[in-house]
């Protein structure tokens, strides 16, 4: 059965408790520095507010480890949100609490409260059952609309629901589950996945499941050293998990015989060190110097990925393709963020995961050239991996 969705709801008069994912980085200055996550979130706010609810969000910051850290407050959270509603943003001193159930209680229709950071409390993690029935007093109806933290069943995301009955999900949480479950379970073919980042290790599962359903994987950043590793060649100082080697080669030998190419670098640009002043050079995968470390994908590599981008139908994108935070190292992950822009307007279903691959997209300047970029980190990860996300099952059955 479907999910129940906010567009299943009465919600005139009624009080609204929203799960919202609002874990944004702040500057020196304590201010927001990126928004993406609040932005994500206003279409679900905002459709709430206009039908008539009294609206609480909660959210966390950080890891405050269950005290309260003035540093990881949500209160510039608060202002920046209210630069995006026409409605007044109010903010309460804590999650919980006699004062903060009397600022619930007072909300009038098409009015928001902002909750304090839920972990600084240690209860939000260990899902406690008193203070989620706290959390509970201050809405008649749930609305989870954080998919970043729904593969953590806290309090804020699974306790609280055994004490409302009517829960729903969010439009982001569904259009993440649109992408990332649904058009992956069936994706348009070719269906390419390109793996990026520092480990196998955080992507084994995810390799895994994609083996049968991809056409073509294509592996860059540091992760791609060991797979080079299995194919017997020499990687210098480059990242690698030996443990992970036989893994990688296993991968190797199962994906030819399920029919999916795997796709590792056949040039890479290497360095001895890792800084902004480093001098580079670019040389075959199979001859990486004793003393250097690969740090991207070469010039050929980029060719050929992008060349298979272009002939795909559905792309995933997980992970950048090498250390892009420093410039003479970041051409191959920006081109891949180029190509899929390119041709996200010729039609291809192009899909970013979160974490990384995000932040590359927006050093690109292309957060919303591509069909969808996800909020969440580990819990895309994880979905894409075919585990269950707790948080996600606990939503109410239309």
């Amino acid at each position: 059965m479907a999910r129940l969705t906010v567009d299943d709801l009465k919600v005139k008069s009624k009080s609204v408790i929203m799960r919202v994912d609002f874990n944004v980085p702040l500057d020196d200055k304590l201010q927001v520095r990126d928004d993406f996550r609040i932005r994500a979130a206003l279409p679900t706010i905002q459709k709430l507010l206009d039908d008539g609810a009294r609206l609480v969000l909660m959210s966390h910051l950080g890891r405050p480890k269950g005290k309260p850290v003035p540093e990881m407050s949500l209160k510039p959270v608060a202002e920046r949100l209210q630069k995006y509603l026409k409605n007044k943003v109010y903010f309460a001193p804590d999650c919980i609490g006699i004062e903060v159930k009397n600022m619930a209680q007072s909300l009038q229709e098409g009015e928001v409260l902002l909750l304090e950071n839920l972990r600084f409390h240690p209860e939000e993690e260990k899902n406690d059952k008193e203070f989620s029935a706290k959390l509970a007093e201050l809405g008649e109806i749930y609305v989870n609309d954080a998919f970043g933290t729904s593969h953590r069943a806290h309090a804020s995301t699974a306790g609280i629901t055994d004490f409302i009955p009517v829960r729903a999900a969010g439009y982001l949480l569904e259009k993440e589950l649109h992408y990332l479950q649904d058009t992956l379970e069936n994706p348009a073919k070719p269906f390419t996945a390109i793996f990026g980042g520092a480990k196998v290790s955080d992507k084994i599962d995810v390799i895994e499941r994609l083996l049968g359903k991809a056409d073509n994987i294509l592996i860059g950043g540091g992760m791609a050293y060991t797979f080079l590793k299995a194919r017997g060649y020499e990687i210098g100082k480059s990242l690698l998990e030996a443990e992970k080697v036989d893994y990688a080669l296993a991968t190797l030998q199962k994906a030819a015989s399920l029919g999916c190419h795997i796709y590792l670098p056949t040039d890479v640009v290497v360095t001895p060190e890792i800084s902004e002043t480093a001098s580079v050079c670019i040389v075959d995968a199979a001859k990486i110097p004793a003393d250097q470390m690969g740090v991207d994908i070469g010039p050929e590599t980029t060719a050929k990925f992008t060349e298979i981008i272009e002939k795909s139908k559905t792309v995933l994108w997980n992970g950048p393709v090498g250390v892009f935070e420093t410039k003479q190292f970041a051409a191959g992950t920006e081109s891949i963020a180029r190509k899929l822009a390119e041709v996200t307007t010729k039609g291809i279903t192009t899909v970013v995961g979160g974490g990384d691959s995000a932040s590359a997209m927006k050093k690109a300047g292309l957060m919303d050239k591509v069909s969808h970029v996800s909020t969440g980190g580990g819990a895309s990860l994880e979905l894409l991996s075919g585990l269950e996300l707790i948080p996600i099952t606990l939503i109410s059955k239309k």
